[in-house]
């Protein structure tokens, strides 16, 4: 049990004035990213994260889990109102949210996304506050052998679930590990392909490819995908959704869907835990299971509440869960953990079992960060959701390159002045490109972040072994660990003909 005094210290830290008011700017800027079409939420935490150095620890991390949990939220918005999920976690949202919205009750079904959102959010975070302790006291009792060979598991299932080829999900991991390299080897103290820049001693700034890889690389396929809105359906559908019959929905209402919107809870809690799956997943396996189970199955798709229960539900607990693997063991159960990963390391904390023993305070203010940011953002969405139906239809072009000015002034004070540009230029490139080619910008990025970590596992593993690879017989979780990245390559090879679970 930890120490009482510990965790009212923490919470109290959560509930300071300057801490709230960044986790109410975080929920709304999550929402209103999140209800515009064209932006994601990935870009959103990585263009905030340079913004995040002048903060303390707990502000920092408390403004982008702030900004994770209202894009879920607002992603709704435009899938409902447009039939164009904000976010790709929104998808399914859209399949029933839609047609509600074409019968004049879109205000009706966005008050059930965020009603259903909300209690998916909250649940995953009890889920994550119960469990986390424990797991991360067994992780305490796993050796750097154990600690490598999960790693090399995390990595392999990553690889294999992010994209439709392993081998490319692969190709992606090792061009991470590559690019880590750049800088100081921590075991001999050498530089390593640092080509003479001084600048790269350090190794290539984390912030740099984070922003070129995912925000602006992202900027860069929307512009080459760019087309000109005409005025049509979309835009009078979206004015007229609130003229019609009652846009509340009483606790009645709410009730009649508990099973459904519970096992989605279940659903996406259990997703988000497990490295590799994401959001997308969990909404769109939840609503499949709650059609396939009930007695009724064709009323999904004409605006049932059920369909919007199922997905918004299963969606945002995933983040909470998420964080289950990063604060646990240090690994990211998706790409917005492996942002979150980034800023703490920025901050100088490193995720893992260490974490609750050496940073107990900060665990448990997140914590209280966390549950703070779900009342914000009902607060928030319940008042802004007429204002978000209208940003639905901002420019694409002020967007744009709104964003694109934020990435490089960011950047440019973040890692280095021009340097930094320079890094932040190339990295979209090659993010611009592996997306082309359809190579994982998520697995390069989970892969570049947790490089050191695996790096230094392998030079104690190393150590303790004396290079004695027979050593392994005397660790059977390492054992087991390694035969399961064996069944991972075997169940997820190119061999086998699946689809992308991971958008």
């Amino acid at each position: 049990m930890p120490d009482i005094s510990i965790v009212f210290s923490g919470l109290a830290d959560a509930f300071t004035l300057g801490n709230l008011l960044y986790i109410l700017l975080g929920v709304t800027l999550g929402q209103i990213v999140g209800a515009i079409p064209g932006l994601s939420i990935l870009m959103a935490l990585a263009i905030a994260i340079p913004l995040t150095y002048s903060l303390d620890t707990l502000t920092a991390i408390s403004f982008l889990i702030s900004i994770n949990k209202g894009g879920t939220i607002g992603g709704a918005v435009p899938a409902i109102l447009l039939n164009t999920p904000g976010t790709p976690e929104s998808a399914a949202t859209a399949l029933d949210g839609y047609p509600m919205a074409k019968k004049g009750q879109g205000g009706k079904a966005m008050k059930y996304s965020l009603y259903y959102s909300v209690f998916g959010d909250v649940s995953s975070d009890i889920v994550l506050i119960t469990v986390s302790l424990p797991l991360a006291a067994l992780a305490l009792k796993m050796g750097p052998i154990e600690i490598m060979t999960l790693m090399i598991l995390a990595f392999t299932v990553i690889a294999g679930l992010v994209g439709s080829s392993l081998v490319k999900g692969l190709m992606s991991v090792a061009f991470g590990f590559l690019l880590a390299s750049v800088g100081l080897d921590p075991a001999m103290g050498s530089a390593r392909f640092t080509f003479g820049f001084i600048e790269l001693v350090d190794g290539v700034p984390l912030t740099a490819i984070a922003v070129g890889m995912l925000a602006v690389s992202e900027i860069f396929v929307k512009i080459s995908e760019f087309v000109v809105p005409t005025e049509g359906e979309d835009a009078t559908d979206s004015a007229q959704v609130f003229d019609k019959g009652d846009q509340n929905v009483t606790f009645a209402e709410l009730w009649a869907n508990r099973v459904v919107a519970f096992r989605a809870m279940v659903i996406g809690t259990v997703i988000g835990a497990i490295p590799g799956l994401g959001s997308t997943t969990a909404g769109f396996l939840s609503y499949s299971i709650s059609k396939q189970s009930a007695k009724d199955p064709e009323a999904f798709g004409t605006g049932d509440p059920r369909g919007i229960a199922a997905s918004e539900a299963a969606n945002s607990a995933v983040v909470g869960a998420n964080l289950i693997p990063l604060l646990t063991l240090g690994i990211p159960g998706n790409i917005a953990a492996a942002l979150l990963v980034s800023a703490f390391i920025i901050h100088g904390v490193q995720p893992g079992p260490l974490l609750f023993e050496r940073q107990g305070q900060l665990i448990y203010g997140l914590f209280g960060a966390m549950l703070i940011a779900n009342v914000f953002n009902l607060i928030v969405g319940q008042f802004g959701m007429r204002f978000w139906a209208m940003i639905v239809s901002a420019p694409a072009k002020v967007v744009y390159g709104g964003a694109l000015l934020l990435c490089i002034t960011g950047m440019y004070f973040a890692a280095g002045g021009v340097f930094g540009l320079v890094i932040m230029l190339a990295a979209a490139v090659i993010g611009y490109i592996m997306r082309l080619t359809g190579f994982s910008v998520i697995a390069f990025i989970v892969a570049f972040v947790l490089t050191p970590q695996l790096e230094r596992s392998i030079n104690q593993a190393i150590l303790i072994t004396d290079g004695d690879f027979s050593e392994l017989a005397h660790h059977p979780i390492a054992i087991g660990l390694l035969v399961a990245s064996v069944f991972a390559i075997y169940f997820l090879g190119p061999w086998k003909k699946r689809e992308s679970l991971i958008k």
